[in-house]
């Protein structure tokens, strides 16, 4: 099993910036591939980044691309979204996810599931 809890949501004015973290417990946190998807109100859960657990490799949505980024620090067992020229169209309930092994951009091959952190964007 592995335990996530997300932290780092907020009210953000449109233009400003945030970073979420995610800290994972139970497992070998470098084993596992991380994610952060998104449920926008009345929307289908979407992804956002994800990242194997060597940072070797990265993956973005076109939404997001060059304004998001994220990161993880395995000592920590943590992984980041720094978020950067938020839009109100950012405003969603973020959630990250585990997967052992390779990355995935589809929710349905993660395993493991925080319980999210809303982050509302304002015009």
């Amino acid at each position: 099993q592995v335990q996530l809890v997300e932290s780092g949501g907020g009210l953000v004015q449109a233009g400003g910036s945030l970073r979420l973290s995610c800290v994972a417990s139970g497992r070998t946190f470098s084993d596992y591939a991380m994610g952060w998807f998104r449920r926008a109100p009345g929307k289908e859960r979407e992804f956002v980044a994800t990242i194997t657990g060597t940072s070797d490799n990265t993956n973005y949505a076109d939404s997001v691309k060059g304004r998001f980024t994220i990161s993880r620090d395995n000592t920590k067992n943590t992984v980041y979204l720094q978020m950067s020229s938020l839009k109100p169209e950012d405003t969603a309930v973020y959630y990250c996810a585990a997967r052992f092994g390779s990355v995935r951009v589809s929710s349905n091959l993660y395993s493991y599931w925080g319980q999210g952190t809303q982050v509302t964007v304002s015009s």
